[in-house]
């Protein structure tokens, strides 16, 4: 049996190993890094990582964190690469190499064609003087001095050191790019954030015969049966030509049954809130979030620029979309 505290000294030996082998690569962020920057940044092609074993793994991320943030990115593996996959690869692209020895073979192999095509070629490697870093218009160098794995042989701390220098290339470019979070959103749609910074109103509002709308000279009994029958606690009030009058919701009900109010006689246009807050069908859900928090309130109704009403939505509807 293995003691517990065996455990938790392993995990933690293995932290501040790789938390050093992290902070080493600060002084190496130079000359070369920025040189990788500029050939990353005037590339007119795609970026094209690869790496063989475990600088594979990295590599993937390392590419998929570089589309992600504005950055046109994919992987191509080093084997494959020498059976086909190599015409992937064009003299607008930039390719970024990963070997911690600097000499896989699978990589250095596809060296030579690499050149030949006078594609930029960007090395991560943990030997300076190995052939690829010798062979790249950039090397980055992500040496490290021990592994986590006290065998000295599995990749810990040079896989997470090259991951954090390929993080550290994604957001130097992003930020040189002026790279938004609506831009990121673009990359990831199907996100919490993509939801809040390109759904719009008008891709969640209730329209047509969905919308909870009585005219202006109907009974309070009236307004309730569409409540009802709508379901979102609100009503708007409109005119013979669909203009916004004004609203009616649940909050109103209660507030008026406290005054004893008739419901079977008492007019709509008594009772309804006049002026009431109102938003636009092409400003983002997030948008209408915010104005329904600022303001205590559940449910907005949606006009054009005449006032006419167009679509309504609460809260619930926010929800279910994700925005919230």
């Amino acid at each position: 049996m293995v003691d517990s505290a065996n455990f938790i000294e392993s995990a933690k030996r293995a932290i501040e190993i790789e938390r050093d082998a992290i902070t080493e690569l600060i002084g190496r962020i130079d000359a070369s890094f920025a040189k990788a920057c500029q050939l990353l940044l005037d590339c007119k092609g795609r970026v094209v990582v690869t790496g063989m074993g475990k600088s594979g793994h990295i590599g993937k991320k390392i590419a998929a964190t570089l589309a992600s943030t504005g950055t046109p990115s994919f992987f191509v593996h080093p084997g494959e690469a020498s059976h086909g996959d190599l015409g992937m690869i064009t003299a607008n692209d930039v390719v970024i190499a990963i070997s911690n020895s600097g000499s896989t073979a699978e990589v250095v192999t596809i060296l030579p064609l690499i050149k030949r095509m006078e594609a930029p070629l960007i090395s991560m490697t943990g030997s300076k003087t190995s052939t690829l870093a010798q062979e790249a218009d950039a090397n980055l160098d992500v040496s490290v001095a021990l592994e986590a794995c006290p065998l000295g042989l599995a990749p810990t701390s040079s896989t997470t050191a090259t991951l954090v220098m390929g993080d550290a290339l994604a957001i130097a470019l992003l930020e040189a790019r002026g790279f938004s979070a609506e831009d990121f959103a673009f990359s990831h749609p199907g996100g919490s954030l993509g939801r809040r910074l390109l759904l719009k109103v008008s891709d969640i509002m209730h329209a047509g015969e969905r919308i909870p709308s009585v005219k202006h000279n109907v009974l309070l009994s009236d307004a309730l049966l569409e409540i009802s029958e709508k379901g979102l606690g609100m009503t708007a009030i409109v005119d013979d030509n669909n203009k916004l009058c004004g609203l009616f919701t649940d909050g109103d009900l209660r507030r008026s049954l406290d005054k004893n109010i008739d419901i079977l006689k008492t007019r709509i246009d008594d009772v309804m809130t006049p002026n009431c807050r109102t938003i636009s069908a092409d400003i983002l859900a997030a948008e209408a979030l915010a104005i329904m928090e600022d303001g205590k309130i559940n449910g907005l109704i949606v006009v054009d620029k005449s006032q006419q009403v167009v679509g309504a939505l609460n809260m619930h509807d926010l929800l279910k979309a994700g925005v919230i």
